[in-house]
């Protein structure tokens, strides 16, 4: 007897194919737990800051408060993206979205990201032009501000200290803030050698320093959006190995078809076609998977279709697969992937 079966669903009954529809047990995108309000006090000092800082780098004729400006819009970006994955993760999947909406906070990531990457591209350009000729720098002003900002960023650190940081988006938008804390404190350093010194150029050093961090942010964004995008395997999954872990278990014959990718941020799942000994449980097999998964690799949502060993295939096929050295059968129209089978083996 067959099944697919999805490692959310414990309550359908048993048939030759079950069905995948409930989702207790694990959750799904942001924490619904996470404290929105103490995400809206954080997010609304850092807009407020970042509006008087572009003000006040146009003046003082900063180019580095500018651009710690542009950083800090990455942490009010990261912020909203958290309270909108609030609110689209409660909304249950409907329609051809069987999902939900939960890849939103993807979309976003990945503009985001290029945005960085965009916006540092043209800073740098603007303080190599200023070093080559540096203009005067309100350094007086500019370390004022950074202070003030310095004393912002620690505010906005802490109300995101008491928000839920076991949601990924709640501890990304705490990582950004920490990292422009960094950046302010490099601002401060070079207004203060600016006021001690006189030496311009200070400021635009600043800038390249706060550009470096852009671009490390921007471009960890566009590169984990992009391999969500492509369904490739979570970072730190090796699905060779998973392969084998599972080919390895009690009673399993055979692991084709393993497909892991990643729903949404810190949301792994997968699927594979477990090929069971004959007169083996499949149930029990299943449920032995499922538990690995989850235990071993904080997989949730995982959908296995078990089936006893020559269920599937013809009397050909089935001589085949119990001779080890001969090529593994065609198990559908289009597989995908290596076949994972007890033992050593190639992939």
């Amino acid at each position: 007897m067959g099944e697919t079966y999805d490692m959310g669903d414990h309550g359908h009954g048993h048939g030759h194919a079950h069905g995948a529809g409930g989702h207790a047990g694990h959750s799904h995108g942001v924490s619904a737990d996470a404290d929105r309000r103490w995400l809206a006090i954080a997010l609304t000092l850092i807009t407020v800051f970042m509006a008087a800082e572009v003000a006040v780098g146009i003046i003082a004729s900063s180019l580095a408060l500018i651009s710690d400006a542009a950083h800090m819009l990455t942490d009010a970006a990261s912020i909203v993206l958290a309270l909108v994955a609030m609110r689209l993760s409660a909304r249950p999947a409907r329609g051809g979205f069987t999902y939900g909406l939960k890849r939103a906070e993807i979309l976003s990531a990945q503009a985001n990201g290029l945005t960085l990457l965009l916006l540092g591209a043209w800073l740098a350009y603007e303080a190599v032009r200023r070093l080559i000729s540096p203009p005067e720098v309100e350094g007086g002003l500019m370390l004022a501000t950074a202070l003030v900002g310095i004393a912002v960023n620690l505010a906005a650190t802490w109300c995101l200290s008491k928000a839920n940081r076991s949601s990924l988006n709640v501890e990304g938008a705490y990582q950004h803030i920490l990292n422009d804390l960094f950046a302010f404190i490099g601002t401060a350093v070079a207004a203060l050698i600016v006021v001690l010194t006189g030496f311009a150029r200070a400021d635009a050093i600043a800038t390249l320093v706060v550009v470096a961090l852009m671009v490390k942010a921007g471009y960890g964004l566009v590169r984990d959006s992009g391999r969500i995008f492509l369904e490739a395997a979570p970072a730190g999954f090796d699905p060779d190995a998973i392969g084998d872990e599972l080919a390895g278990q009690p009673s399993v014959v055979e692991i084709h078809d393993l497909h892991v990718w990643t729903i949404t941020s810190g949301e792994p799942a997968l699927s594979a076609h477990v090929l069971v000994e004959p007169g083996g449980d499949c149930h029990a097999v299943r449920r032995h998977l499922q538990h690995l998964l989850r235990a071993r690799h904080g997989i949730g949502h995982a959908t296995l279709q078990v089936d006893h060993l020559g269920e599937d295939v013809d009397a050909a096929d089935l001589l085949q697969i119990t001779t080890p050295s001969a090529e593994p059968p065609e198990h559908c129209d289009d597989a995908h992937g290596p076949v994972h089978r007890p033992g050593p083996h190639e992939h």
